[in-house]
């Protein structure tokens, strides 16, 4: 991930070309370190984000629609009163630095014109949104106030003069020839390695476009400056400058590269070629890219801080589950020992007039077991030998009992932890909010999370739908992404004659692939086969067996948990996930 400066020039560009001389209609702060600027120009409505968050600062036009606090917050109410109306006549960076300006002016409240400047400095746990006057270069306030308990080298307060961000020596890399690059590599650290030295020279160039001019000259990033000949030197200052001419050229692509499993490898505003190509997807926009790329990464955020208190809740239940089965496992192991018991009264029974009272234990002979001549056999020296005999009759009596009930507690323990590990892998596929509201709403109402009464109730007219694909051969194929849905999907959705799939013995998503009235194509199957690996807990692993049959031969037993299914009649085929790619299985979003 990088917002670095050569994508702060881009967007710069962008917005001189989209929102310049727009006019600043509306303000809202939606987050504590975040505001929306509405600006109308050449009849159109935008919006411009700009966020002054440590995790994820940005600023970019923005298409989605943000939630706003009924009162706006004292920052937001400041800049309504000193830029709304006003028209943005410049926006520009500061050198190749992560530093927008914009410039707005208008009338004040007296009716004279003012030009006001909007600095966000897009910085990591430092950004801030700074607003000045720009003939006196005084503070009028920021998102976040700094004084000299919090920064001992710039304070950001009101009253006292704005200065730019220290660039700590680093050099405009638009500025220097060969000679320049060649006296900057002999005067650095030696044993500096190559992807650093460029990062830590030059203003604007990040981990990812450092790497990217490794990768350009064909040049190992672990190595050191040292180790550079004339010619490598040379190579890398060509991929050095192929960089700054994309950006001086305007030859921009905005791109992201994303896995099949919705991970983002990286975006840029041009492709990199240390990624894998065939993984880009590419927009029309630098602002719809990272509308696109923060929108889903902070929803991602948001998701995961939801469902960690419910994963926590799953993940205790299964432990004491466990620990419960470690038990029933250790008294079914004594339980199996039961015969001992009834061969201790049967031979106490069989000798009960030659055991004298009061004894601790006897030797008998043993007739159940021929090889073993004598057996000694423990007694209650407060029990007679009739009295003993009963005990262990009992004790036999007992165990033999308990066997039955331990097995009977065994699997209904590793139902349910099979049951809630289908849980934490249906959280690990959410995306949305909606299906984290389902899982809640399932395990409230079996119990495991404790109910709100006063909360309201969730509308279930809009539930969330399960994933949906269509194979090779042109056959419907659905995926259920939590217990929920693959109840839905087996019970309600699924005709008889429809084809059901599951990873074999490990919780996993319910794939139902819709019929035609014949026989399914064996591409079929095997597409639909890989979506139900894929989509199992075992996801990582190489090779993944996944059972098929006919949804007429898959019933629900009664009173089982959702998603819980019985079947028979099937049939089982192995997908390595590593190997098989079907190239044609397309997504229907």
């Amino acid at each position: 991930m990088s917002y670095d400066g050569i994508v702060t020039n881009g967007v710069v560009k962008e917005l001189n070309s989209i929102i310049l001389n727009g006019r600043i209609d509306k303000i809202y702060q939606p987050e504590k370190d975040e505001i929306i600027i509405q600006i109308y120009n050449n009849g159109f409505n935008y919006k411009l984000l700009i966020s002054a968050s440590s995790t994820y600062p940005r600023l970019y036009l923005t298409e989605k629609t943000y939630k706003n606090p009924i009162n706006a917050p004292t920052f937001c109410m400041l800049l309504r009163k000193n830029l709304q109306g006003m028209r943005i006549i410049a926006i520009e960076q500061y050198l190749l630095d992560r530093v927008i300006i914009l410039t707005v002016t208008g009338k004040d409240e007296l009716g004279f014109t003012a030009q006001k400047q909007i600095i966000v400095e897009i910085m990591g746990k430092h950004s801030n949104i700074i607003l000045i006057d720009k003939n006196s270069k005084k503070i009028i306030d920021a998102i976040k106030r700094v004084n000299k308990d919090m920064s001992r080298v710039r304070e950001i307060l009101p009253g006292l003069e704005y200065h730019f961000p220290p660039i700590n020596n680093k050099i405009d890399p638009r500025k220097i020839d060969i000679n320049d690059f060649k006296e900057i590599v002999r005067t650095n650290d030696q044993n500096l390695r190559i992807d650093k030295f460029f990062y830590y020279n030059f203003l604007g160039f990040s981990p990812l476009i450092s790497r990217e001019i490794c990768v350009l000259s064909n040049i190992i990033i672990d190595r050191t400056l040292l180790s550079l000949t004339e010619i490598e030197i040379i190579r890398l200052f060509d991929a050095f400058v192929s960089i700054l001419n994309k950006i001086n050229n305007n030859e921009l692509k905005p791109v992201a590269n994303i896995e099949n499993d919705g991970k983002i490898n990286y975006f840029y505003i041009f492709p990199l070629i240390q990624f894998d190509q065939n993984k880009n997807i590419y927009f029309d926009q630098i602002s719809k890219l990272l509308d696109f790329i923060y929108f889903k990464m902070d929803k991602d955020d948001r998701l995961k801080q939801k469902s960690s208190s419910i994963r926590k809740i799953i993940e205790n239940r299964i432990e004491k589950l466990n620990s419960k089965l470690t038990k029933l496992y250790e008294e079914l192991s004594e339980s199996m020992e039961r015969d001992k018991y009834k061969i201790y009264a049967d031979l106490i029974q069989s000798n009960i007039h030659n055991i004298p009272n009061g004894s601790s234990n006897v030797e008998l002979n043993n007739f159940y077991d021929p090889d073993q001549n004598k057996i000694t056999i423990p007694l209650d020296v407060k029990l007679s030998p009739a009295a003993n005999a009963q005990r262990y009759y009992k004790k036999y009596a007992k165990l033999k009992s308990a066997s039955t009930i331990l097995n009977e507690q065994i699997e209904e323990a590793k139902k349910e932890v099979y049951y809630l590990e289908s849980v934490i892998f249906s959280l690990d596929l959410i995306n949305e909010f909606e299906e984290l509201e389902e899982i809640k709403e399932e395990l409230t109402n079996l119990g495991y999370i404790k109910k709100i009464t006063h909360k309201q109730k969730r509308d279930t007219t809009n539930q969330t739908k399960p994933l949906h694909y269509v194979s090779s051969d042109g056959y419907d194929i659905y995926v259920g992404k939590n217990n929920v849905q693959n109840e839905f999907l087996t019970t309600k959705f699924a005709k008889k004659d429809d084809l059901w799939l599951h990873a074999k013995n490990i919780p996993g998503s319910h794939v139902i692939v819709k019929s035609k009235n014949s026989d399914f194509p064996e591409t079929t199957i095997f597409e639909a086969a890989y979506l139900a690996a894929l989509h199992s807990r075992n996801q990582h692993e190489s090779k993944i067996q996944v059972d098929y049959t006919r949804k007429l031969f898959v019933k629900k037993p009664k009173n089982s948990k959702y998603g819980f299914v019985n079947y028979d009649n099937y049939k089982t085929l192995t997908i390595d996930l590593k190997e098989y790619k079907p190239n044609n299985l397309r997504k229907i979003e």
